[in-house]
């Protein structure tokens, strides 16, 4: 491991020895094969990309240029316009319910990107509000896919295990609000999602954790029984009122075990592409790492330490250690508890930290994939010891989405 370290750090040294810290680059091998992967794991259903994961339309581009790979999940109902227009998709489901008239308004106005792009709803109160910016008799057709619950809810409803999504849990209730949508003018039901949180992005090996790692499993293993039954169930109840197009489940976390379901047709993965430190604590698959980032180290404040040039680039969810960008190489560097990772600077400390000087790269990896893509203008696409292209990021492109 410690010579694999070694030559990874001095591959990627090689390749941007030309570029001025701080950057990002993604290692193409890495990127190809873990793409490869989870479209076996799929077992031959198809993978839609999860663009929140990628955020660089060459990167989604590439992924979906892999046999297996099909569509893309988009955060937001303008980042799937875009994406539509520029090319890279024809079929972009939006992952969650829109608020955004004006980009409901382009959607309205254009049956092209009508017929490209499937609305995530929850309720009939989002489908009111497309209806206050564009009236049914004035529009195409939208497409509609209905967002089912996956939480697992054991004891009675009285303890939930899983994320806060939709109201929509019980098969009866995904039949009424297809019911609903069915008879309403100006929209299609197409599709179904269950997106299980509570698996597919929960890691069941937390490092030196064994307790809670055997408490996550034995949850998982009892969500995943019940989830089975459920989602066969709703999906039965939907298409009493539609024909659906697709049924679509799971992340990185979970493809194998999603692809399992007979009741799904497709699912999605996106992280695993990139392979941040959250998927190190899975057992069933871990994601080579394919996504780096470079800081320069600016000073050496005292013997053992070594502080670099920024490097706070937190990701989101629960504030704590797990949400912090590591350092990997060289191998034997470690945050400093009492500052962790800095806005401007980040001090370090550790085995390896002695050895740094003035000028040199550390290696960073971030804790979840395409939010590293907010922080730089261009990934660098490492190929063997070469920068192989430099891509723009979503944010090099002047797009913010969120």
């Amino acid at each position: 491991m410690a010579t694999d370290r070694h030559d990874l750090r001095d591959r990627l040294d090689r390749a941007t020895g030309h570029l001025d810290p701080p950057y990002a680059v993604v290692d193409l091998a890495a990127f190809d094969a873990n793409a490869a992967a989870l479209a076996e794991r799929a077992a031959r259903k198809p993978v839609r990309v999860a663009s929140k994961s990628v955020r660089s339309r060459d990167l989604i581009s590439r992924a979906l240029a892999t046999p297996g790979w099909r569509g893309v999940m988009a955060f937001t109902l303008p980042e799937a316009l875009w994406l539509v227009r520029s090319g890279v998709t024809d079929d972009a489901l939006v992952a969650y319910p829109t608020a955004d008239r004006a980009a409901l308004a382009e959607l309205a106005a254009d049956p092209a990107l009508a017929g490209a792009v499937t609305l995530m709803v929850d309720g009939t109160d989002q489908l009111d509000l497309v209806d206050s910016v564009t009236a049914p008799d004035r529009r195409p057709e939208l497409r509609v896919c209905l967002d089912l619950d996956a939480s697992w809810r054991p004891l009675g409803g009285r303890v939930h295990v899983g994320v806060r999504r939709s109201p929509v849990h019980s098969a009866r209730a995904a039949g009424a609000l297809a019911a609903t949508v069915a008879a309403r003018a100006g929209f299609r039901l197409v599709g179904l999602m269950a997106y299980e949180a509570q698996i597919a992005g929960l890691g069941d090996a937390p490092p030196g954790r064994a307790v809670l790692g055997a408490a996550i499993r034995l949850a998982q293993r009892g969500s995943y029984r019940e989830l089975l039954a459920r989602r066969s169930a709703a999906v039965a109840a939907v298409r009493e009122h539609a024909d659906l197009e697709f049924v679509n489940g799971g992340g990185t976390g979970s493809v194998a075990a999603t692809s399992a379901d007979p009741a799904v047709t497709e699912v999605t993965a996106g992280s695993g592409l990139y392979g941040p430190t959250l998927f190190d604590a899975y057992r069933a698959w871990r994601p080579t790492p394919a996504a780096f980032f470079a800081c320069a180290v600016v000073r050496r404040p005292a013997p053992g330490y070594a502080t670099v040039l920024g490097g706070g680039w937190i990701a989101s969810g629960p504030a704590e250690r797990s949400r912090l960008p590591r350092p990997v190489l060289p191998a034997g560097l470690e945050l400093v508890g009492t500052e962790g990772a800095g806005e401007v600077q980040t001090p370090l400390t550790g085995t390896a930290a002695g050895t740094l000087r003035v000028g040199d790269r550390v290696w960073f990896r971030h804790a979840k994939a395409g939010e590293l893509a907010e922080h730089v203008n261009e990934l660098h696409l490492v190929d063997g010891d070469t920068v192989a292209a430099t891509v723009p990021t979503y944010r090099g492109e002047g797009r913010a989405f969120l």
